[in-house]
């Protein structure tokens, strides 16, 4: 069969075994081909191909409802479930997404995209289904990492109690697989999981126990040695002491395997642990030696392994060396991260301070509240946790660390649009939910030096820091002989250029983009301020609004959602002030134009970053024609820097009758013959 045929699950569903090897063996490099092109999750899709073939040949991937955790995973799944036509647009704008997406397929029944949440949604579904009185499977599918997050332990305690029909597949991609262990393993779960055998247990338990005097004792004594057998034997006995039935280890990528033990898992009751092993990378060698390279990956050259655009200095490198010097002289600093040392620039600290780094797991709600207690002894915690993983620890911000002013430094990392990985990655809502939590020191570098600057700044600042930056590198402006740095002051903005046409006020990358516009105008004769925020919170607000009042037309730039976000705070500004100064009788003011440019109030899909900016106007071309149409024209009249007034009525410029006035062409136009006037003269 060719993998272009595959229309629907069921067209798998009669292959031999043979067939489904070599199934195998073109899913794996559809993947690879694509993947390479696309970018992508490309060393779990490999390590669950096995699996996902063998979940379609035992299930029913439309009534049977699976539930992948992070999702990353699902590329096989979606090549299976009739989407091959469209798999060369993964990760694209408008195309396939690269996790489950209910809206994409009928296939997709739950969307994900972090971890640890598949053992609580497929609960909710199967006591949902119980309650029905429906009678299909629901099977959660969890990695070894994941399983590290609280809620997915929350989860398994819950089901474990619950007696509910529920299947849950533990990938284990982090252990080797062993042929004696996994054999004799495998034996015993076969052998642990038949119907004769539970009965048989049960009935022979009861007839020992009538033995006179010695009942009780011999079957307290069997079940202390058959437990201590199997915690040699078979690991991970806290599943079953917890409530699930646990079977396995078994091989991942063994189809005969699988298959036989799941059709045995369809037909048991209860919660079941299915835990099988498998190998990050699988049938990619370069991915197999290397799965952390190959976890996320942008577009690679599939003969090397390597990246067709080498990696730049980066915000997440910039940061990791710096912390890394400043560590050097202070050994207050520590170092914590939620799984994602490499992700976040933290492997060169981990290397030069083994003992002042913690990785504690998918977990950033511990990684929050075990940096307040190191806090609260005497030490400094630096904790960098991309922007949409810190949702989940918002409860931690406010509870642990800012009520009692802890001087936690919070580094947020992929703040901000990411691109491909879409809604459940996209980091647009940490100014937002972070801006109401009192006590609370926000900032947001325009540049790496300033990134270096800040991290200096809050080690010595002794409150609560949230520190956010972008993905990614700086924009090349800065790297020209223009670039400034002025001293940090807590809560002061930096003034790029001073301007009386237009104000300026940007946050964080947005800045560079604005320094940009303002450059270009300037060509024009058009004079702009540009504000570098560097603060949301404290924001100077008395420096703000006097920028705001000369010019009386401004605009804020973020990189964020556009509600709670420095957009919001402006407007505040705006209309606290003119109401301050209505009180004081002031008279004569012009109303103010205001707008914020920030994404809506919406979850933004994947495509790439200069596709998303684009469609939501937040691209340098949108926003300096938003200013070019808003500049000094008022009554048909334009005002050049120097104040002089251009009546239409002029005879020399009688062309401005035939152009409306307000574009780029119509400033050009007009400077054209402003110097034609004076040569003549």
């Amino acid at each position: 069969m060719k993998l272009e045929e595959i229309k629907d699950p069921k067209d798998v569903k009669n292959l031999s075994l043979e067939e489904e090897k070599k199934l195998a063996e073109e899913i794996r490099e559809k993947i690879l081909r694509t993947v390479s092109k696309t970018g992508g999750h490309l060393a779990s899709n490999l390590g669950v191909v096995e699996l996902t073939i063998a979940l379609n040949k035992i299930f029913d991937f439309k009534e049977d409802k699976i539930v992948w955790d992070v999702g990353h995973q699902t590329y096989v799944y979606k090549i299976l479930t009739g989407r091959i036509k469209d798999f060369d647009t993964l990760r694209k704008m408008g195309g396939l997404a690269g996790f489950p997406k209910t809206e994409e397929s009928e296939y997709d029944h739950f969307n994900t995209g972090h971890s640890s949440t598949s053992i609580s949604v497929a609960l909710g579904m199967a006591r949902a289904r119980d309650l029905k009185k429906e009678n299909n499977n629901i099977i959660a599918v969890i990695g070894d990492g994941a399983l590290t997050g609280g809620m997915a332990l929350e989860a398994l305690n819950d089901a474990g109690s619950s007696n509910t029909k529920l299947l849950v597949i533990l990938n284990d991609n982090e252990m080797s697989i062993s042929k004696n262990v996994g054999g004799v393993a495998l034996m015993l779960s076969k052998l642990r999981t038949k119907k004769f055998y539970i009965k048989s247990s049960v009935g022979g338990k009861n007839i020992i126990k009538k033995i006179p005097f010695i009942g009780e004792k011999i079957v307290s004594l069997v079940q202390k040695l058959k437990k201590s057998i199997k915690q040699i034997v078979i690991p991970k006995m806290y599943f079953e002491d917890i409530g699930f039935r646990y079977i396995g280890p078994v091989d991942g990528h063994n189809l005969k395997q699988l298959e036989e033990i799941l059709e045995v898992c369809k037909n048991l009751d209860g919660p079941v642990l299915l835990h099988i092993l498998t190998k990050k990378g699988k049938g990619y060698k370069i991915a197999e030696e290397n799965p952390n390279k190959f976890h996320s990956t942008p577009a690679f050259n599939l003969e090397t392994g390597e990246k067709i655009n080498k990696n730049k200095k980066s915000y997440s490198s910039v940061f990791g060396e710096k912390i890394k010097d400043i560590a050097k002289s202070n050994e207050k600093i520590i170092a914590i991260t939620a799984a994602m040392a490499e992700g976040t620039g933290l492997e060169s600290f981990a290397k030069e301070f083994p003992d002042r780094f913690f990785d504690v797991g998918i977990a950033e709600q511990h990684a929050i509240g075990m940096a307040a207690g190191m806090t609260k002894s005497g030490l400094i915690p630096i904790v960098p946790i991309y922007s949409s993983f810190l949702q989940r620890a918002y409860d931690q911000l406010v509870h642990d660390v800012a009520i009692q002013k802890l001087p936690v430094i919070v580094c947020v990392d992929r703040a901000g649009i990411v691109g491909a990985d879409g809604e459940t990655h996209q980091g647009l809502f940490d100014l937002s939910f972070t801006n109401t939590i009192p006590n609370f020191v926000i900032m947001a570098p325009k540049n790496f030096e300033e990134l270096e600057n800040m991290l200096e700044f809050a080690v010595t600042l002794k409150k609560p820091v949230l520190l956010r930056y972008p993905r990614g590198g700086e924009n090349y402006i800065w790297r020209e002989e223009n670039r400034k740095n002025s001293k940090l002051e807590l809560g002061k903005v930096e003034v790029l250029e001073d301007g009386e046409d237009f104000t300026i006020i940007a946050i964080g990358k947005m800045v560079a983009r604005c320094y940009e516009i303002a450059k270009e105008l300037k060509t024009q004769n058009i004079n702009i301020t540009v504000i570098n925020a560097r603060f949301l919170k404290p924001l100077d607000r008395e420096e703000i609004w006097k920028q705001i009042k000369k010019t009386k037309k401004v605009i804020t730039v973020e990189d964020g959602i556009g509600i709670g976000g420095l957009g919001s705070i402006v407007e505040d500004i705006i209309v606290e002030k003119q109401s301050e100064e209505k009180e004081k009788k002031f008279r004569g003011m012009e109303k103010i134009l205001f707008k914020k440019f920030a994404y809506p109030d919406e979850f933004i899909k994947q495509g790439s970053c200069r596709e998303i900016e684009h469609k939501y106007h937040l691209d340098k071309d949108s926003i300096k024609k938003y200013i070019l149409e808003n500049i000094k024209i008022k009554n048909n009249s334009i005002f050049s820097k120097n104040k002089v007034v251009i009546d239409e009525k002029n005879e020399n410029l009688g062309i401005l009758d035939k152009i409306k006035l307000g574009g780029e062409k119509c400033l050009t136009v007009i400077q054209s013959k402003i110097k034609k006037k004076k040569t003549n003269s």
